[in-house]
């Protein structure tokens, strides 16, 4: 299960157990500042432990990341930009279970309100043909998916973040707020 963030994990893992044992997988490339980065990845960490699932991580590919994401960047939210975005993980996603030996993948970028459920597994059964493995199109957010998540957040005092990941969505956030660029941390390079 490729997991882009704990609030949107919980109730993945959730509903994924169905399909048999979960291998927890985070990967996301895009997220900046790097403080952000580690929180992200902590609670992803303590979320796997107290749902007792297997975990693993690898080093985000960054440059590869950029250049998949590379002439986009003025792109809004849903848009190409983020298409590339989600591609690039979920690719990502189907060489680690093909290198692991796992017959299908799934992702929690799902449970999020702000993604483009449709094209996320539309990318996700193209890739897993590709890779000859399958791909497990549940929509986490549907059927109380989002107020179960705000539920789990809250018993386990899980950290949800402000913005997607990326420094556009950063900014974007930023602008929403009132805050001017120059306030903001600097980007991870």
């Amino acid at each position: 299960m490729h997991i882009c963030c704990a609030p949107d994990a919980t109730v993945g893992i959730e509903r994924l157990k169905r399909f048999g044992e979960l291998l927890g997988w985070f990967y996301n490339p895009n997220i900046e500042p790097i403080y952000e980065y580690r929180i992200r990845e902590t609670e992803v960490r303590r979320l796997t432990t107290l749902e007792e699932i297997e975990y693993t991580e690898e080093p985000p590919d960054r440059i590869g990341w950029k250049l998949a994401v590379a002439g986009f960047e003025a792109e809004p939210e849903r848009g190409e930009r983020c298409r590339r975005c989600i591609s690039f993980n979920l690719e990502q996603a189907a060489k680690r279970a093909v290198d692991l030996g796992i017959r299908a993948f799934a992702t929690t970028l799902t449970a999020s309100p702000h993604k483009d459920v449709p094209t996320i597994h539309r990318l996700g059964a193209e890739i897993a043909g590709r890779y000859r493995i399958g791909y497990i199109a549940e929509t986490l957010r549907r059927d109380g998916g989002l107020a179960r998540r705000r539920e789990l957040t809250d018993r386990w005092g899980i950290y949800r973040q402000k913005y997607c990941g990326c420094r556009w969505s950063l900014a974007d956030y930023y602008r929403r707020q009132g805050i001017a660029p120059e306030e903001s941390e600097p980007w991870v390079e």
